[in-house]
């Protein structure tokens, strides 16, 4: 089970940060999800989020909060089934204008990775794209509202089988 770090970045607007990102081998595959990555070494979940934000964005003036989510997913990507286990970090930024981008991807990253967006909760809730977490929209939606929970709440299993197709999450 790899162990993951992904990051609900938000803007002063509460605009949420998401990368767009496709299957290698078949570009019209495509799919927006939250920044974040693998654990590296000893790293701890705090110290990637960090450095997968940065890695992926080239945005590093943010404040890390409680992490908000926990989810298990397996999902086929690149010719092979991924199984993960996923901490959603809340942070801020107060970057409001374009993204300076990926500063350092991995090999798969650059053949899969097409661009950043900031999605407001409204942009969020009627989009016809493909979005991970599933829920997202809705889960954006309660955080707005509600604020960060007491406790991280743990989301239900994402399941994705099959030729590998949608799902680096």
């Amino acid at each position: 089970m790899r162990q993951v770090a992904r990051v609900i970045l938000l803007d002063p607007s509460d605009r949420i940060l998401l990368m767009h990102g496709h299957e290698p081998d078949d570009p019209t595959d495509t799919w927006w999800f939250t920044p974040g990555g693998g654990l590296e070494g000893d790293e701890t979940h705090e110290q990637a989020a960090l450095r997968e934000l940065a890695e992926e964005t080239g945005l590093t003036d943010v404040e890390l909060g409680p992490v908000l989510w926990q989810r298990r997913c397996s999902f086929p990507f690149a010719g092979r089934q991924w199984h993960q286990d996923e901490w959603y970090y809340l942070a801020r930024t107060r970057h409001t204008g374009p993204v300076p981008g990926p500063q350092a991807l991995t090999e798969l990253e650059t053949r899969s990775l097409s661009g950043l967006r900031w999605w407001t909760s409204a942009e969020l809730s009627v989009a016809h794209e493909t979005v991970y977490p599933i829920r997202l929209a809705e889960l954006l939606r309660t955080l707005l509202d509600e604020g960060p929970p007491s406790a991280p709440v743990v989301l239900a299993p994402e399941i994705v089988q099959g030729a590998p197709a949608a799902g680096a999450q």
